[in-house]
């Protein structure tokens, strides 16, 4: 798990564990620390999947810690955060996540997040807008929006099945042949852009101890939900970004869950030929639509 240079890592104490998260602290961002106290605040929040972790986000971030206090954390069960022994559910992420930004940030900042913990943050943000000046979000989905149970379909009943799953996980999942095939065929939009940088950091992350219980947790679908059930109670500005060949959710469904809400969501960007992470495929894009939403949003 690569940590960028002038990134250390420090950590919380949620309730349910201790999360890790990267934040830019020396040269060449903080040449002058009197004068960097009071940068807006980014939080970078990545996804879920086998192998996941804040370095979903690393070629972005960096781009903004010179003039942004930047946060990149690895949510509880992934990266080097804490893994509890436990089945995960959906109320777990909405604490830690709440919690995360409660003892890191002390005003209302700006989420830039992934996938379904994008959805999370969505529903983290209608309860407790006070935290969030605006939302910059790839691909959010709760993998069983507009009444599609996720949980029903053949792989997540077949990772249901005590054992198989653990024998899944370790076979299929944490090895870097595994890796590498799920990020080829289902995360990016061209095999080409996957690089062996990208299926070591996966790797790392999937073989972290105990990692199984978060992966697993979010394979058999129990964190997944339908987001079109709450993205009307947004009240925070949003841009969503969607990649055109997202593998799991097409940029049809993202219309849709925009379309319910266009007074907080103001901004839908289609990217064509680009998976369920731009930030990874194609990140020098994603960093020019991120700083062409943030004056727009606040």
């Amino acid at each position: 798990m690569l940590q960028p240079l002038g990134f250390e890592q420090r950590s919380i104490n949620s309730s349910l564990g201790r999360i890790v998260y990267y934040t830019g602290t020396g040269t060449p961002w903080q040449d002058d620390l009197a004068t960097k106290d009071d940068r807006e605040t980014l939080v970078f929040l990545h996804g879920f999947g086998g192998g996941s972790s804040a370095y979903e986000w690393s070629k972005v971030y960096p781009a903004f810690a010179s003039e942004y206090r930047v946060i990149a954390p690895d949510l509880l069960g992934w990266g080097r955060s804490e893994h509890p022994a436990r089945s995960y559910n959906i109320e777990d992420y909405l604490t830690t996540i709440r919690e995360f930004f409660e003892q890191t940030c002390t005003g209302p900042v700006t989420a830039i997040a992934s996938s379904l913990t994008a959805a999370f943050t969505i529903r983290v943000a209608a309860d407790h807008p006070d935290l969030f000046k605006s939302l910059i979000l790839t691909t959010p989905a709760g993998l069983s929006d507009f009444g599609e149970d996720y949980s029903r379909s053949f792989f997540a009943q077949l990772v249901s099945v005590p054992i198989v799953d653990r024998l899944i996980y370790s076979t299929g999942v944490a090895t870097s042949g595994g890796i590498r095939s799920f990020l080829e065929q289902r995360q990016f939009a061209k095999s080409n852009r996957v690089y062996e940088e990208i299926v070591d950091a996966y790797l790392q992350s999937a073989q972290q101890p105990n990692a199984e219980y978060a992966a697993l947790s979010f394979v058999r679908g129990d964190l997944c939900f339908d987001l079109s059930l709450y993205i009307q109670q947004l009240t925070t500005p949003t841009a969503i970004i969607w990649g055109q060949k997202s593998e799991f959710t097409g940029p049809s469904i993202g219309r849709r869950l925009a379309e319910i809400n266009p007074q907080a969501i103001r901004f839908f960007q289609q990217l064509e030929d680009v998976g369920l992470t731009p930030q990874l495929e194609l990140p020098a894009v994603t960093i020019g639509l991120i700083r062409k939403f943030l004056p727009l949003l606040n």
